[in-house]
């Protein structure tokens, strides 16, 4: 017998690390090839990483909670010589070039992506996996122990591994709870009542002296406050904290903003919606084809500023990725619809649906998170009127759209009361200048007030 070590894969995009959510499997274990063995949460999404050993599990390296970086180990395997490693394994970078693909959803539907593949050799799996339904052993501290297993309890249903560490750091054993979310999902105010609940400790006496707070408590509290809580910054939040640092730290971004009368658009769009519920677009697969058709008029926004040895360079493409800023439960994502100049305003609402969807289960591939070209963002649900919002960088322009609302308005020299929303455009002051960014915004305001005069031009 011998023991295969398997190192934490790249799991795309050059992503360099990621949280251990969650073990699938335990020490003892008896395990399959590509069988999900962790479940672990990137940057920008949440996968399952199945092995491409077949054998016992010797060593899992790591507990849940824990940080993994790309190429230490993950997990170690007994083998013998008739179920080590498959022929021709992969990396998962190698693999996705050869077409294996991400799995769009699992059986319970909340674990996001499943990688498949690993130790395949030619042609693709297919079908759902399932989640293992081993429980883990309790720890001497009342929290979960990765290293054992009982058989006879079903792991607790929790998706976020913040959740994880709130139960782990105050000693609530997760098993106990019941979920108040979707389908019995265990949420952080499940969690809270819990630690609400639990006795508190007896004040201190002259034999039990309190304990003194850490000097860092008093350097990041403010005066008379304690610290009622630390929670680490990690996956999605890290990422967007990240990507917001990177953002205002290398782009010169200007704004320009602009009031927009969407009366007509509106009427356009609710009598489609009579004529055929169905296939109707949505005000945002409207505003969506207005945006493509004006980036093909100034294709500059839609570049990429890229530094080289040489200096710089714009690096412009054949065709728009255009990214949806989607508010998920994981945090803000922006899934991109690939080629979104092709379509009509009709397809485009349904591939934003689709992908919104997608993007807000969790399940979006690292590709569809990171393709796009220029960026849609329609705050206007949130209830606000306008914001500079942040350039998603490496692209150079992002577009908002505020809520709309009933304004007094000009039109023919009578003051009526009009349909109005606000559209503001952030762009690289780098790579243009405001005149071009303004006839951008301009040209989709024009649409949008306009769209039966501009619709046959599309």
């Amino acid at each position: 017998m011998t023991t295969q070590v398997f190192d934490l894969p790249d799991l795309g995009e050059g992503l360099t690390e990621a949280d251990l959510v969650n073990w699938l499997v335990a020490v003892g274990d008896t395990i399959t090839v590509d069988q999900p063995i962790a479940e672990v949460e990137t940057a920008k999404a949440l996968v399952e990483v199945p092995s491409p050993y077949a054998g016992t599990v010797h060593t899992l390296h790591g507990n849940p909670g824990d940080t993994l970086h790309v190429g230490n180990p993950l997990i170690t395997v007994a083998t013998t010589a008739d179920d080590g490693e498959r022929p021709g394994a992969l990396d998962y970078r190698e693999e996705e070039r050869a077409g294996i693909t991400i799995s769009e959803d699992s059986d319970d539907g909340a674990s996001g992506n499943v990688l498949i593949g690993y130790g395949t050799s030619g042609g693709t799996t297919t079908g759902r996996t399932r989640r293992s339904k081993r429980a883990v052993k309790p720890a001497r501290n009342g929290t979960s122990d990765p290293q054992g297993a009982s058989d006879g309890a079903s792991a607790p249903r929790v998706i976020s591994p913040l959740v994880r560490q709130l139960a782990r750091r105050h000693e609530i054993d997760l098993r106990q709870l019941t979920g108040s979310g979707p389908e019995g999902v265990i949420l952080r105010a499940d969690v809270m009542a819990a630690i609400d609940g639990v006795a508190q400790q007896p004040a201190p006496t002259a034999s039990q002296p309190a304990q003194a707070q850490p000097a860092a408590d008093h350097a990041t509290a403010p005066a008379g406050l304690a610290i009622a809580e630390r929670v680490p910054v990690t996956g999605v939040r890290k990422m967007i904290a990240d990507q917001m640092v990177r953002s205002r730290s290398t782009i010169p971004d200007a704004t320009s903003w602009v009031d927009v009368d969407v009366t007509e658009l509106l009427d356009l769009q609710s009598r489609l919606k009579a004529e055929n519920p169905e296939t109707a677009p949505s005000f945002l697969g409207l505003i969506a084809r207005f945006v493509t058709a004006a980036l093909r008029r100034y294709p500059v926004l839609n570049t990429r500023f890229v530094e080289t040895d040489d200096g710089a360079e714009l690096v412009y493409f054949d065709g728009i990725n255009l990214g949806i800023a989607t508010d998920s439960e994981r945090g803000l994502v922006v899934p991109a619809v690939e080629h979104a100049e092709r379509y009509s305003a009709r397809e485009l609402t349904g591939e934003i649906r689709q992908l919104v969807d997608k993007a807000r289960r969790g399940q979006c591939t690292v590709a569809e998170l990171t393709r796009g070209t220029f960026t849609l963002n329609n705050y206007g649900v949130l209830g606000v009127d306008g914001a500079a919002a942040i350039i998603n960088a490496p692209e150079v322009a992002i577009m908002g759209l505020g809520r709309i609302i009933d304004r007094p308005w000009v039109v023919e020299g009578q003051l009526a009361v009009r349909k109005v929303t606000e559209l503001t455009l952030s762009f690289d002051h780098r790579v243009t200048d405001g005149a071009t960014a303004s006839a951008f915004l301009t040209t989709v305001a024009d649409a949008m007030q306009h769209p039966t005069s501009i619709l046959a031009d599309l």
